[in-house]
């Protein structure tokens, strides 16, 4: 059996141009490398919040751990 946790991140999204934009999390990275060193593993993300053109605003990353 497994037991699950979840930790929520803002993604940060900038225009560039009007059909063009960027965007990226942060601290993800570190919050898996940090989960792996405590025994949990990554198994994907859920996305929580959404604009109306489907750009991911927040994302709650999941992480699983035998028990």
């Amino acid at each position: 059996m497994y037991t699950y946790e979840y930790e929520r991140i803002r993604v940060y999204t900038a225009r560039v141009q009007w059909a063009n934009s960027k965007s990226e999390t942060t601290g993800s990275r570190e919050i898996i490398n940090r989960r792996a060193k405590a025994g949990w593993r990554y198994v994907g993300f859920i996305p929580t919040t959404q604009l109306g053109t489907g750009t991911i605003v927040e994302m709650d990353l999941i992480f699983e751990k035998e028990v």
